[in-house]
């Protein structure tokens, strides 16, 4: 896999969870806003379990069938995981969906303390596979990222271009503030 030879347009789509309850196993809706750089030109949305195991194949949903995956050029995630602790096997997405795949992050993560929340649920040894299979954390300021389909150094170059406002590309930042607005009734401040 490899980003288009071409930049002139770049297609993303960026995913984020709604906020959801605190129940295990309570559904949490997932929003997916695809944006041509940082215009928006449409939305996904999906479900899963909060929790569970079902974020790789709720992500991939979202997309596969619909108009919008044969124009992306790049998937970005809000973190490597929704609804609490449920991982995304990054490589199995960017493989299933054929497209380069980024689990974005605002800072660099607490591995220990994933780890220990991880060790409270079940099946806690293959969690945590998942969330190492997911390759190393890089650090291209201001953002931290994990990357499956694609060079590092590639997306290191495409996450500014993708980023109209502050520290977050603008498809992850509509993703997190429709997901808001239509769990709570509106939009948060901050994404």
């Amino acid at each position: 896999m490899r980003l288009p030879a071409s930049t002139k347009q770049l297609r993303v789509v960026g995913f984020d969870d709604a906020p959801f309850a605190r129940r295990r196993g309570s559904v949490v809706r997932l929003i997916g806003a695809v944006c041509n750089d940082t215009r928006f030109e449409g939305l996904v949305t999906g479900h899963l379990r909060r929790d569970g195991w079902d974020a790789t194949d709720a992500v991939a949903r979202a997309l596969e069938g619909g108009k919008f995956l044969p124009q992306i050029h790049l998937v970005l995630l809000d973190g490597i995981a929704f609804g609490g602790l449920n991982i995304v096997d990054l490589v199995s997405l960017s493989e299933r969906l054929k497209r380069p795949c980024v689990a974005l992050m605002r800072r660099p993560p607490d591995l220990d303390a994933m780890a220990r929340a991880i060790q409270r649920l079940p099946n806690a040894k293959r969690r945590l596979e998942v969330l190492v299979r997911a390759g190393p954390i890089h650090a291209s300021a201001p953002f931290y990222f994990q990357v499956q389909g694609a060079e590092p150094d590639a997306i290191a170059k495409l996450l500014p271009r993708l980023t109209d406002r502050g520290h977050v590309p603008e498809a992850l930042r509509l993703a997190h503030l429709i997901g808001g607005a239509l769990a709570t009734g509106e939009s948060g401040n901050r994404a």
